[in-house]
């Protein structure tokens, strides 16, 4: 079986066995110098491979052949023969299964099973002889292996490893990510670990807990300060505080100046405190979901059977399953100690391990542990795949009338040899003992559900919709229980690639086990052990491991399946976590813009000092100590920079984040990063997932054109009756059935007996041609389970699209009942009775490269199984793939390129279909010319893809084209419109192909209706990136669609220039990205134009985009949290998104800006009044306000109405929605610049003056009359102020300036230290404070109104106002 059509991406293990300085490029004698010439022969020649290149050569041609990946494969097909048999390696000497030293670790992880090489199933499963063999595999050498006689140093003195490094080492989460990203170049995959599953390791590894917490006990207080401190505005207040230590510096009470500072920093700190804890208990949940695991422990009857002399019987015990092959209700068990884990017991053995199940939180689970998973759960860890066992209900027993599986097993293919395995010989395959050949072994396999295929989903992990085929080592997955915990992993090193695993697993009989045991299971003493025994006691089994034998943590379990699996990472060690940055504490630009305006204010404040205590030594000849005056000053105008400014801003976050957590709209919208609101309010950019985000990962077949009538909506009705007309009524349905069927012939005929006019006959035939070869061309296999006593079908495939093809296929009437390895069955849903029968001979996966799939298929005619000379099968060659490659492939025709186009700008996923009649003797040809390209060691892949192209894909008959939707999330395309006219710009970084992303992008509007699309793939030279760039800088309208590849070799080679043109770009879809990807185009946009980066996703491979951006939001997925975790903000569908920034992120903007001003304002002025008066008293440094006046000015006389503003809003939802144009001004920063803070400094000088020098002059310069006067105005000025300030009135905010102004009035006979209360209730004293007030309040309010009316602000414009 091919794995594709052409040259298909090797992965690194492959690219280095066929590079001649390749790290894997190995000499025997380097690993093992008593290790011989080997002869590496076929039928008793020897290899011209070797001859000509040498034994290296040889070995590595080998290994690259040995490494063919079983990604690719078909879900169903073929794979009996792909699923190699394990490798039985013979010792001199008992390997103990817990021996794990280094050298036999590499060892093992080196040794390649000349079994699973190159192709597979009818074609040819390559498997060779010793011409084939590694010189490492022990067991197949011609010459009795020897004990290696060399170790290296370290493994002899078996030194500590941190003293076999060189250099420093980090331990811990970071060592791991650190350690991947130095291997993500330079994979090694001779640094291994090997695990003892069901058993603790020698070596610790990290706990398996998610964590998306910041900090811990130790690192709070510092990190938290620290944050704190780097802003210029707490560390200006702490220096102040600690001034007043010093006597000569103290003004006032020491409370004065410390109480405000810790009150800010404990309000901050217990933010960030909350936000964590919360952080941490999320994370508790995700680590409290439960996994049964399965626990061993020694059977205490061995240990009597192995005390006795004479010969015993071995009971199994109740509940032991000794039927082969099939999942078993119990285990070897004691009573009360076991629920039944569905493991099969070897035929002929007796399980000596009690084996039960426990429940263990995620966070428990450990290296080594066995997972029993099940439909539908989250993969915990980082897993090694054990066994698999269907759950669905046998085909068989619901449709007596298909075949069975052991007579599927005997209706090979036309050409098959006498073994049952196309083009291998029984001779040519090495089987160990006690192992079948695979067409045997895997035929039962398939009987009973125990084949040991599972399909994952990955888009939590990848963002690829294609669902994932999975295999169990064919070693383990015929292991009873008992003998799981014999079983040895020997595994890389954690790495980051998601796509690269290397490993072997190894099974080791135990020596106190006896081999030689009759029917009844009596055992023989150690004396009567045969020569057979003690060579079998031994021996070690293994078997090789790639990435097709693994699930990577958050990927999901798809299929209908009991799936068993070893735990080989956990924790940071995982794919996940090394694919993911650490989580960092964000500022938002607000913060910044502050932080910036008070390093204004601080140099003000000094100039300010400096100027006073210049004119003061004038004045008073130099008398003074200016080093004391200075910094008295500078205490005295600490006012200017408002300590409260961070504690307002603060709590305006708290409210904002209220606010959008109790938006109805927005329900279960989550803040979890409460600092950031403002932000939302300054996104330029927005980058976006597509998988779960824009999508909802569910297909829908829209549209189906047969070349002169296309069908849609409620037109599929007519189909229906086609088929109907087809299958059920007269003609071939009545005639091809599971008893009564027709030749293929005549069925052919059939169906073109109108092929010369366009008739509603011919219609007719060319939709049953289309209809048929799509029920036939796929690599769907329905699964069959029973819910509530209900029998319910479901289909599994690697991608979502030919699930959607067959589901429309089961509405118009033509059903998938039955599909294996060797049949395809379908069955009518009007007369369940089954219409098609068809024995598959061929299948071409699917394969990013190709961009196409094919099947060889032979109609079955009579009532048993066809001989190979049986003319009445016909064979048929069906395909179909992507209008690109399709074109060239189908006979010419004027309509194709048409109508393809037209369904790409309805955003329909095409698929061309075609067909093409193979005659016995063609076949035959094809096929002994396909099985010798198969057994090519040098470029198979191309080699197999020209046979495929010459025999095949010449001149196809077009029987029509499929449109599939990819169905959109809710609202998504008014929502990308609206944040599109808001001045945001959106790209789209995915993991899947190309085209699916293409496709999304025009259905979901990113891609306007007749723009340009200009697509970069598969760039392989700087020159023609090169020639890339030149055009897109001259077509800057143009959209962009970029694969992975081709930006890794952008970002590595023209890194600036590429941002430089893709930031101007309308739209850029960035496809075939990996998690690091993402996040570095995160990182680039934002340090290449400083602006505000929003990251949206849902699933964990997003997680290090959000974390990267200036804002992360995410959409709590179907089936995971952990984006939601991790990301800043939560909501649960991407229509949220527009109100999330375009409401609240604008309010929250726009309430922050007012806010800071009004307390700089208030800060302001208060020490322009002090220098007012430090004039006045002759430049002496005496405070004007003192302790309680200073500190209530601030707090509870000015704080509330100020506080207030956060709930003004210049426009209602409405409008702003309506208007998204609003939304571009924010990005401009024009509420909060240094335009409008000189404004306001401005403005609070000219009141500050007034107010202080009017108060001189009309009541005297000192004394408590005068500081009655000034300190009454100026609180009165600040509440009016804000009453000015205000655009839509609240309830709140009218009580809070008049309950204030109340409290004032009532405190005023309480703050007689202060004031002369005698002089307050006088007249004078009201008409001065009037006076004063018209003068500060009035010429500001003009200026205001004149300004409005002369250039209104645009909010007044939408409003009409």
């Amino acid at each position: 079986m091919p794995t594709s059509y052409g040259q298909r991406d090797r992965s690194p293990v492959d690219q280095a066995a066929d590079e001649s300085d390749s790290d894997l490029d190995i000499d025997p004698h380097e690993l093992d110098e008593t290790a011989g010439l080997r002869d590496f022969s076929q039928d008793g020649r020897q290899s011209d491979v070797l001859a000509h290149h040498g034994r290296r050569g040889a070995r590595r041609e080998s290994a690259f052949a040995g490494r063919i990946p079983l990604r690719n494969l078909s879900a169903r097909g073929t794979r009996a023969s792909v699923i190699a048999p394990p490798t039985t390696v013979a010792t001199s000497r008992p390997h103990p299964v817990g021996d794990s030293t280094g050298d036999e670790g590499l060892d093992s992880l080196l040794q390649d099973d000349p079994r699973d090489i190159g192709g597979s199933g009818e074609a040819g499963h390559a498997a060779q002889s010793d011409e084939d063999e590694s010189p490492l595999l022990l067991g197949n050498s011609h010459e009795p292996s020897r004990p290696q006689t060399h170790k290296s140093l370290s493994q002899r003195l078996q030194l500590w490893p941190w003293l076999r490094s060189s250099g420093p080492r980090t331990t811990g989460p970071l060592a791991s990510i650190e350690r991947a990203e130095k291997a993500e170049d330079h994979f090694d995959p001779t640094a291994t670990r090997t695990i003892h599953v069901g058993r603790p390791q020698s070596a610790k590894y990290p706990p398996n807990a998610i964590s998306n917490a910041k900090y811990n006990a130790w690192t709070f207080l510092p990190l938290t300060l620290y944050n704190e401190f780097s802003f210029f505005l707490n560390l200006y207040f702490l220096l102040v505080a600690l001034s007043q230590i010093v006597p000569a510096l103290r003004i006032g009470y020491l409370s004065t100046y410390v109480a405000p500072l810790i009150f800010v920093l404990s309000v901050t700190l217990g933010k960030e405190a909350v936000d964590d804890l919360a952080r941490r208990r999320r994370d508790t949940e995700a680590n409290a979901e439960g996994y049964t695991v399965l626990q061993f422990s020694a059977d205490p009857r061995k240990n009597i059977s192995s005390r006795r002399r004479g010969p015993i019987r071995r009971f199994s015990g109740a509940g032991t399953s000794a039927i082969e092959g099939g999942p078993s209700k119990a285990l070897h068990s004691e009573p009360g100690t076991h629920r039944g884990v569905g493991l099969p017991v070897a035929s002929g053995e007796q399980d000596t391990t009690t084996t039960r199940e426990i429940v263990k939180r995620s966070q428990d689970l450990v290296v080594g542990d066995v997972l029993k998973l099940q439909k539908g759960q989250r993969v915990p860890a980082d897993v090694v795949i054990l066994a698999s066992y269907s759950s669905e209900i046998s085909v068989t027993d619901t449709h007596p009338s298909l075949p069975s599986a052991s007579n599927a097993t005997h209706e090979s293919s036309l050409f098959e040899d006498d073994t049952g395995t196309a083009g291998v010989r029984a001779e040519d395959l090495e089987v160990g003992p006690g192992d079948a050949l695979p067409s045997d072994g895997a035929s039962s396999d398939a009987a009973n559900g125990s084949s040991g295929e599972t399909f994952i989903r990955t888009e939590q992990l990848d963002g690829e919709t294609d669902w994932k085929l999975r295999l169990a080592s064919p070693l383990t997955q015929r292991l009873g229980a008992g003998k799981l915990g014999r079983v040895q992993i020997t595994a890389s090193e954690p790495e980051r690639n998601i796509n690269i695993f290397v490993g072997t697993i190894r099974v080791g009989t135990d020596t106190d086990r006896y081999s030689d045991r009759d029917d009844s299971g009596l055992v023989p003493p150690s004396g009567q052990l045969s020569d057979t025994s003690r060579r079998q006691s031994t021996e070690i089994s293994s078997s090789p491991l790639t990435i097709d034998n693994t699930a990577w943590a958050n990927t999901i379990l798809a299929s209908n399946s009991t799936t068993f699996a070893a735990v080989v990472y956990t924790g940071p060690q995982t794919r996940q976590a090394l694919s993911t940055s650490q989580a960092r504490s964000k500022t938002g630009l607000l913060e910044y813009e502050i932080n910036a305006l008070t390093k204004i204010l601080c140099v003000l404040t000094l100039a300010l000092s400096m100027i006073l205590v210049g004119l003061e030594r004038i004045e008073a000849d130099g008398s003074g100590k200016w080093y004391i005056a200075i910094p008295r000053f500078i205490i005295l105008f600490s006012t200017i920079i408002p300590i409260s400014l961070r504690v307002n801003l603060d709590m305006g976050k708290t409210v904002y984040s209220w606010f959008i957590e109790k938006d109805q709209d927005l329900k279960g919208a989550v803040v979890r990063t409460s600092t950031i609101p403002e932000e939302l309010g300054r996104i330029e950019y927005l980058l976006s997932d597509k998988t779960g985000t824009l999508t909802q990962n569910e297909m829908e077949m829209k549209k189906i054109h047969i070349g002169t009538v296309s069908y849609a909506n409620e037109a599929m009705e007519e189909v229906a009756s086609y088929v109907q007309q087809a299958f059920d009524d007269s003609g071939l349905g009545s005639t091809v059935g599971p008893t009564h069927k027709r030749s293929a012939s005549a069925y052919g005929a059939s169906l073109n007996a109108s092929s010369t006019t366009r008739s509603r006959r011919e219609i007719s035939s060319r939709v049953r041609d289309i209809v048929l070869a799509l029920a036939l061309c796929h690599n769907v296999t329905p699964t069959t389970e029973t819910k509530d006593g209900e029998r319910v079908v479901s289909y599994q495939a690697s991608s979502p699209d030919e699930i959607a093809i067959v589901r429309w296929l089961e509405s118009v009437g033509l059903r998938l009942s039955h599909r294996d390895r060797k049949t395809i069955a379908l069955e009518s849903t009007r007369s369940s009775r089954t219409v098609i029968r068809v024995r598959i001979l061929e299948i071409f996966p699917f394969s990013s490269e190709t961009k196409r799939m094919g099947i060889i298929v032979q109609f079955v005619d009579g009532p048993g199984p066809d001989s190979v000379e049986d003319p009445g099968g016909e064979v048929w060659f069906y395909e179909k793939g992507a209008d690109t490659v399709m074109a060239t492939i189908v006979a010419t025709n004027d309509w194709l390129e048409e109508e393809t186009s037209n369904m790409a700008r309805e955003g329909l996923r095409t698929l061309v279909v075609g067909r093409k009649k193979l005659s016995a003797a063609r076949y035959a040809q094809f096929s002994a010319s396909y099985r010798q390209a198969s057994l090519s060691l040098r470029d198979r892949d191309r080699a197999m893809a020209a046979i495929v192209h010459d025999y095949l894909e010449q001149d196809l008959e077009l029987l029509g084209v499929t449109g599939v939707e990819d169905k959109l999330q809710r609202d998504v395309k008014p929502s990308i419109e609206l944040l599109r006219n808001a001045g945001i710009k959106i790209w789209m970084l995915t993991g899947d192909k190309v085209e699916t992303a293409r496709c999304v992008a025009v259905s979901a509007r990113l891609i306007a209706r007749g723009q340009y699309v200009h697509t970069i793939a598969q760039l392989k030279s700087k020159d023609v990136a090169q020639d890339a760039l030149d055009f897109l800088r001259g077509k800057t309208d143009a959209s962009l669609v970029v694969d992975g590849q081709s930006l890794a070799l952008l970002l590595a080679h023209y890194r600036e220039a590429f941002t430089s043109v893709a930031v101007l770009l309308p739209t850029v879809i960035a496809c075939r990205c990996s998690p690091t990807q993402k996040a570095e185009i995160a990182q680039l946009i934002r340090s290449y134009t400083a602006k505000r980066v929003c990251c949206i996703g849902d699933g964990g491979n997003d997680v290090s985009m959000i974390q990267a951006a200036d804002v992360g939001v995410g959409i709590v997925g179907k089936e995971g949290h952990q984006a939601s975790l991790a990301a800043d903000f939560s909501i649960e569908q991407f229509c949220h998104l527009p109100k999330l920034l375009v409401w609240h992120g604008r309010n929250s903007y726009k309430r922050s800006a007012k806010l800071a001003q009004f307390v700089i304002h208030r800060g302001l002025i208060i020490s322009v009044c002090q220098t007012m008066f430090s004039i006045a008293s002759r430049f002496e440094p005496i405070a004007l306000y003192r302790d309680w006046l200073l500190v209530g000015y601030a707090t509870v006389y000015t704080m509330f109405p100020v506080f207030s503003l956060v709930l003004d809003k210049d426009v209602d939802e409405g409008l702003a929605k309506l208007y998204p144009e609003l939304y571009k001004e924010l990005t401009e920063g024009r509420s909060l610049s240094q335009r409008t803070f000189f404004a306001w400094v401005l403005v609070s000088i000219y009141q500050g003056s007034l107010i202080q020098g009017l108060s001189q002059i009309l009541v005297g310069v000192e004394g408590p009359r005068m500081v009655s006067v000034s300190f009454t105005v100026l609180v009165i000025n600040e509440l009016v102020m804000v009453a000015f300030a205000v655009t839509t009135w609240h309830a709140l905010m009218v009580f809070s300036i008049l309950a204030t102004a109340l409290l004032y009035l009532a405190s005023i006979p309480f703050l007689g230290a202060y004031f002369d209360l005698s002089y307050v209730l006088t007249v004078a004293f009201l008409w001065r404070v009037l006076a004063i007030l018209s003068v500060s309040l009035v010429p500001p309010y003009l200026l205001k109104v004149a300004r409005r009316a002369w250039k209104p602000p645009t909010y007044r414009k939408v409003r009409g106002v």
